[in-house]
């Protein structure tokens, strides 16, 4: 352990000493929204995950990899939420670990204070104001060593550094920045990552069973098995803008959501694009069947705080039924919840928009249907910015009822970015963000 562990709050290393993993100790959690009538979407639950320190959590699972956790806690399972089968239960993904961006001489570098991280499927259970972690499964190589959360190709990935973006830590060909995740009949898990962008397929106990990439990556040297299967557009995937959202389709199948339009043919047409594509992957066939394409709303329609359409994200999308989905559109300070149906004519796979010598490319289209490409219809659901008791930065939307929605925030593990992140012994500043999740009651259904 750190020797700065010790300068931690008293009354939560007391708190953690001994106690198993299943008990998280409780916060205050706002209740209903007040004054919402049942025509409203209405907060209904929110329930908040304590503090647990990160070396100790991630040391329990993998022991040695964390020897300094820099006053960080758990956090970062926000990632995604997916329904665990009993009542109150769900199975949540962190991403890649603490991390922010500090400018060194005018250029921003980005930076992993806790370097030996790994990525982790958490499942945890939401009782009263609380969220209890019961169960943690590490994502790790085909020989057992920690995939890590560390970027993995020069060149194409950000470099790493250290806490204070002063010293330049190694690329980790085995590194996932993970995301969406669902759990299959057989008890694996796939999850999304957005470094390739990749879909990977782990066993019920976190080994990575085979990582599917795109056709053309050649990345090299994992400890696990990396499959090229996915269309070599997705090349052009925006630097933390691959894979966010995923999810399983009554019969199996998967859909995966790319964050943010490519940046195709350059980095200009993706930050002003508002057209990004989902993609249909069957595990029976191990390839992708379909592909679509997904149009925002305009940026101030989703936030009319904002006026940058390089803003937009999908973080979300869940099966609601048949092949129809939800989907998250968001920025960090809103979000709106669309409702799709995955039509076959509007499938766009091997078609001209998969070729990165198409000109105008999809992304640089201000109409794509007057152009004829077949963008998936929408209904709106709900407008989370209009809820009261909804927090920022949802990144992660299940389903517990007909009528009840769980979400979850990211909360960055409690990070900032700037120089301001760590006080002068190296001890993280707490942004006081906490991880929370928030049941909201729709007041027509799904």
């Amino acid at each position: 352990m750190s020797p700065h562990a010790d300068g931690r709050r008293t009354a939560r290393r007391t708190a953690a000493a001994g106690v198993p993993l299943v008990l998280v100790a409780a916060l205050f959690a706002a209740g209903p929204a007040a004054g919402a009538s049942s025509g409203e979407a209405r907060v209904v639950r929110t329930a908040t995950l304590g503090d647990i320190p990160l070396g100790a959590f991630s040391n329990r699972l993998l022991p040695g990899t964390v020897d300094d956790d820099r006053g960080v806690d758990l956090g970062g399972i926000g990632s995604d939420i997916y329904p665990a089968g009993r009542k109150g239960e769900f199975w949540t993904v962190t991403d890649r670990g603490p991390n922010g961006q500090i400018k060194v001489d005018g250029t921003k570098r980005r930076t992993f204070p806790v370097p030996g991280f790994d990525p982790a499927i958490v499942k945890i259970r939401v009782t009263g104001d609380t969220v209890k972690v019961l169960d943690a499964i590490p994502v790790t190589t085909a020989s057992g060593k920690a995939v890590t959360g560390l970027p993995d190709q020069a060149g194409r990935d950000e470099a790493p550094y250290d806490y204070n973006a002063l010293t330049a830590l190694s690329y980790n060909p085995n590194g996932l920045d993970t995301e969406g995740v669902v759990r299959a009949s057989d008890g694996s898990f796939w999850l999304v990552d957005e470094y390739g962008p990749s879909l990977v397929h782990v066993s019920a106990r976190g080994k990575v069973l085979t990582r599917y990439v795109p056709k053309g990556l050649n990345l090299t040297g994992a400890g696990y098995p990396v499959v090229e299967a996915l269309p070599s557009v997705l090349l052009h995937r925006k630097i933390n803008r691959g894979f966010e959202g995923l999810a399983q389709l009554p019969g199996g199948d998967l859909v995966l959501a790319v964050q943010s339009p490519l940046s195709l043919p350059d980095t200009g047409a993706g930050e002003a694009s508002r057209t990004t594509r989902l993609l249909r992957f069957s595990p029976k066939r191990k390839a992708v069947t379909a592909e679509y394409a997904y149009r925002f709303d305009p940026v101030n329609v989703v936030d009319p705080s904002e006026d940058d359409t390089s803003e937009l994200k999908i973080s979300s999308v869940v099966a609601v039924g048949g092949d129809r989905l939800l989907v998250e559109e968001r920025t960090d300070k809103a979000a709106r919840l669309q409702l799709v149906r995955l039509d076959r004519s509007s499938d766009i796979l091997g078609s001209a928009w998969d070729k990165d010598t198409t000109a105008p490319s999809l992304e640089q289209l201000d109409d794509p249907a007057a152009s004829g490409v077949p963008v998936l219809a929408k209904k709106l659901v709900v407008d989370l910015r209009t809820v009261d008791g909804v927090p920022g930065k949802i990144e992660g939307v299940a389903r517990v009822d007909r009528d009840t929605l769980a979400l979850i925030n990211d909360n960055d593990f409690g990070m900032t970015d700037g120089s301001g992140a760590f006080d002068a012994e190296g001890r993280l500043v707490d942004s006081g963000v906490e991880t929370t999740v928030t049941y909201v009651r729709l007041p027509h259904g799904l």
